[in-house]
């Protein structure tokens, strides 16, 4: 009912706050985190081989389902995100980028802020700004960084570049699940995410600068020691990403951001920390070719 008041911009009397669930003994599901990105790369992949504008239905897609996440999840602290305006605005990224490049994603990002921003005051309520901003905050992370898979996908090697943006963030997860099984002592954030180690981070690392070694030499034809760049910088933003999505979770009392996956969560639980990682490889992408 609140996401139908929300499509149609009005308003529902608020729901109460639920009590935060209970913190789960298993932690984050990696293996299913893993499994997924394999998974994704694969439709990726496939995608872009078979034509790069099929990709760019592949990330509408992500986008559309992971604001209807967003606006779910906020939903359970009271906040109301209007759907309709967050899908408009998202299209529109991909779109724009798609044709006019960096130009077009910060255009069509600072329009469809505007958009999202009128729809929402347009709907009255006396926590319009309040909901603004959780709005544009979900609309920043979901679309604007993901706009950056689209400009990944426009570079001149840009399907071995996007298919590095997704490997290196699973190769980090991998790296993590299995040193930190095996070797975990130290937690790196105890309060946020309890089963995330100092050592699962130092096989994170190590793994990803592998990966990233292998993605420089043999797909991206860049000297190698961008790969360890590509690695080491991956590593830290998918963990940061992964654990600033732990936090939100937290803060909105729920355990997961959908349910898509049974049992694992939504989209954005699979690809928190992948989705960070698009613009800190594409940023570097430019750095190693001089573009």
């Amino acid at each position: 009912m609140i996401m139908g008041d929300v499509w149609l911009g009005r308003l529902a009397p608020r729901p109460p706050t639920p009590p935060p669930p209970a913190e789960s003994k298993a932690g984050r599901n990696l293996p299913a985190a893993i499994a997924t990105a394999l998974g994704l790369l694969a439709v990726v992949a496939l995608s872009l081989f078979v034509w790069i504008d099929l990709f760019m239905l592949v990330v509408i897609a992500f986008m559309v389902v992971g604001l209807w996440e967003a606006a779910g999840a906020f939903s359970t602290r009271g906040f109301y995100l209007p759907i309709a305006p967050l899908w408009t605005a998202a299209v529109a990224i991909v779109l724009a980028t798609r044709f006019y490049g960096e130009l077009g994603l910060l255009v069509s990002f600072f329009y469809g802020s505007l958009l999202v921003i009128a729809w929402r005051f347009r709907a009255g309520g006396q926590w319009a700004a309040r909901d603004c901003a959780a709005a544009l905050f979900a609309l920043a992370w979901i679309g604007l960084l993901g706009g950056f898979a689209t400009l990944l996908a426009g570079l001149d090697n840009g399907a071995w570049a996007v298919i590095t943006f997704v490997l290196l963030p699973v190769a980090s997860d991998t790296g993590g699940y299995f040193s930190g099984v095996l070797l975990g002592k130290h937690p790196m954030a105890p309060t946020i995410s309890p089963k995330k180690s100092w050592e699962g981070f130092g096989g994170s690392i190590a793994l990803s600068t592998l990966a990233g070694i292998v993605c420089a030499q043999f797909a991206l034809d860049i000297t190698w020691w961008w790969g360890i760049i590509l690695g080491v910088a991956c590593t830290i933003a998918g963990t940061a990403g992964d654990l600033s999505e732990s936090l939100l979770k937290r803060d909105l009392g729920v355990k997961d951001m959908g349910s898509i996956f049974p049992g694992h969560g939504g989209v954005l639980d699979r690809v928190d920390s992948i989705l960070v990682c698009a613009p800190v490889v594409y940023i570097l992408l430019l750095a190693a070719t001089g573009t």
